[in-house]
């Protein structure tokens, strides 16, 4: 009956897993990046046990942060047949295909709950990788990719934030490589007058980071199954979806459940990411954080 964004490690200690996901939080921050639990037993718990499931298992990897401007800490994927030409919709409210992005914090995590009738595989691939491989075959735009792009904000403005803000693709930053890319949002930021235009270079720069992304050599399609929950990190994996079709019954429509972690002990993020999304007290991206927003954790989309 209590709040679940209340809820932290302490109050779920989860013994029997505890150190497995201790060692997947150091596999996912400094290692492979990503993982896939299965068998969270959804199809005999309700909404809110499932979704207090998923967010004990997130508590032992980070601290939950907001994913839009009312301060969701628990989202749900699902076709609210929003329109995503529009500067304010957002790709997990529609069914359509999602090009390889990176999302906000440290880690992303989905549980699915129900999946569609057709489509909907998820696709993984390293950030990482594909700067490395771009170096060796087409340096000049490498280069491109580290200089800022402009992205919109959606709508969804911290505060004394511009609409907009100024952030490269590629980050190096130590000895790590940070990729953040939203090719959506760059576009989208086009509508405000003060933001340089979409240069030859880098529509050709994106367009070359798609390609490889999309192409048979370096990604993985990953079958999404009920109870199964998918962990990635955001500085070294894009991810995608495929376009889906629903079931027409509102009881079987497609449904995920989606965590923001921001995660102590991750690597120093490059400067950038302070303008992008702000840091925590620990150093940590904060996602998505506009005025009088309080942290909450909603059962329904």
């Amino acid at each position: 009956g209590g709040d679940i964004v209340a809820l932290t490690s302490r109050e779920a200690p989860l013994p029997a897993l505890a150190d497995k996901l201790a060692a997947l939080k150091k596999d996912l921050l400094f290692g492979i990046g990503f993982c896939l639990i299965r068998g969270v037993p959804v199809e005999r718990m309700t909404l809110r046990q499932s979704a207090i499931a998923f967010w004990c298992l997130g508590v032992h990897l980070g601290d939950a942060v907001s994913q839009n401007a009312k301060g969701h800490a628990l989202g749900h994927v699902r076709d609210l047949g929003f329109d995503y030409s529009k500067p304010s919709a957002r790709g997990y409210q529609t069914s359509e295909r999602l090009p390889y992005h990176c999302d906000m914090g440290d880690v992303v995590g989905l549980l699915s709950l129900r999946t569609g009738k057709s489509g909907g595989l998820s696709s993984l691939v390293s950030s990482v990788t594909l700067y490395n491989e771009m170096a060796k075959t087409c340096p000049d735009l490498v280069r491109v990719l580290m200089q800022p792009t402009w992205r919109d904000r959606r709508d969804e403005i911290p505060e004394g934030r511009k609409p907009w803000y100024p952030m490269p693709v590629f980050n190096p930053s130590g000895d790590r490589l940070f990729t953040h890319y939203v090719r959506s949002v760059i576009r989208k930021a086009q509508r405000f007058d003060e933001v340089p235009r979409i240069g030859a270079a880098q529509e050709e720069a994106f367009d070359y980071l798609d390609a490889m992304a999309n192409g048979p050599d370096y990604h993985l399609d990953m079958e999404f199954l009920p109870g199964d929950v998918q962990f990635l990190c955001n500085h070294t994996i894009m991810h995608s979806r495929t376009k889906y079709v629903d079931w027409e019954e509102p009881g079987r429509k497609r449904h995920l459940l989606r965590l923001w972690l921001a995660c102590p002990g991750g690597p120093a993020v490059p400067d950038s990411y302070r303008e992008f999304q702000g840091l925590n007290a620990a150093g940590r991206p904060q996602g998505i954080k506009c005025p009088g927003a309080m942290l909450n954790a909603p059962l329904e989309a």
